[in-house]
């Protein structure tokens, strides 16, 4: 059952900035009729300012801009110009770090898809259902940074996918090491993308910054609250990362070295139970399960489950035992959904749940 609105019936004004790029559309489908939320503003670069979204917007997917934001005037992405207290970033890597950053200065709540603060120590790096009580750190990167905003990011979308399995595993009986193989759609290389004639019938192996992405990510998701800063946890991860010919869907396979020895049966029922931290059960955009397990030998696929749980499920199949580690297991997540926008969403949700964000 989803819970009632924090805000009463009054919704709280929010803003994309970056909101013309591919993971900015999926912000604006997410927002545009949200319960708690009301987007009442997008930005975006230079060449897009002052034009109407629907103007300025290539769109991508078969449906149609919403007509509520089709006519909202895309500002420029600067305090000054986008007034909302609470700014979901889309914006490239390249311009999002002072961007963000004026707008934490400015008293927002900037909820993060770039990379640019994530392994911060101060800056909370939260998987809603993972590690909700990184967002206490707050308080430490308001003292640290002088301003009265915040800087909260979601983790890289493989990243992501990578560690949804793993918290339920590491909860249970302590993750030391991780081999992960990933195998990543063309629309987490954003819009164009990959050349088509780079992908079709291809496998690109190489992914700039994403292994070492993957690695750190993981460790700092699974890490403690210390002495003001976040701990990673002390797992070590090796990671290679392709580029495969898939429109949607990260897929990720992994060895996994568990601290205390488990039976196969065991580690299924661990994934196939846990919900996660109690903070994010009942959501809007929470999932009614954030993982689900599938007993079909040749399951997950992207094309049959990147959409489960409306793209904020991660499908895990084919546990079974390793024979250089304890386990091995393949997952599934939708990269866009809930390795990028859906998770910026979604810790929203959890910071206003938790009185992390001012009544309007």
């Amino acid at each position: 059952m989803s819970r009632s609105s924090p805000f009463g019936s009054v919704k709280l004004p929010v803003a994309v900035l970056g909101a013309t790029g591919a993971v900015g559309q999926a912000f604006v489908r997410l927002l545009v009729n949200h319960p708690w939320f009301d987007l009442v503003e997008v930005a975006a670069s230079e060449r897009s300012t002052g034009r109407t979204y629907d103007e300025a917007t290539r769109w991508i997917g078969d449906d149609i801009i919403p007509a509520r934001v089709a006519k909202l005037v895309v500002q420029a992405c600067d305090p000054k110009s986008v007034r909302a207290p609470i700014v979901f970033s889309a914006l490239d890597s390249a311009v999002a770090g002072e961007a963000e950053a004026a707008f934490a200065k400015a008293g927002r709540a900037v909820l993060s898809n770039a990379r640019n603060y994530r392994m911060e120590p101060d800056v909370p790096l939260v998987i809603a259902e993972v590690n909700p009580d990184h967002l206490e750190i707050l308080e430490v990167q308001r003292k640290n940074r002088g301003w009265k905003g915040a800087i909260v990011t979601n983790g890289n979308c493989a990243a992501i996918t990578a560690v949804l399995p793993l918290a339920p595993l590491h909860e249970r009986f302590g993750v030391t090491q991780v081999f992960a193989a990933t195998m990543q759609a063309v629309s987490g290389a954003g819009y164009p993308g990959v050349a088509s004639l780079d992908i079709l019938g291809n496998v690109i192996p190489f992914i700039k910054d994403e292994e070492p992405n993957v690695e750190s990510e993981s460790r700092k998701f699974l890490g403690r609250r210390g002495a003001g800063r976040i701990d990673d946890a002390s797992i070590t991860v090796s990671a290679h990362t392709s580029r495969v010919p898939v429109e949607h869907g990260h897929t990720v396979v992994m060895s996994v070295a568990l601290e205390r020895k488990a039976d196969i049966s065991e580690v299924e029922e661990a994934i196939s139970t846990w919900r996660g931290a109690s903070e994010a059960c009942g959501l809007p955009s929470s999932p009614e399960r954030p993982l689900v397990l599938s007993e079909q030998p040749d399951r997950p696929q992207p094309r049959r489950d990147v959409n489960a749980g409306n793209g904020m499920t991660v499908t895990v199949g084919r546990v079974r035992r390793d024979t250089l580690l304890d386990v091995k297991l393949v997952a599934l997540g939708h990269n866009i959904i809930r390795g990028a926008a859906g998770a910026s969403v979604l810790n929203a949700e959890l910071m206003a749940a938790t009185g992390r964000m001012e009544r309007p």
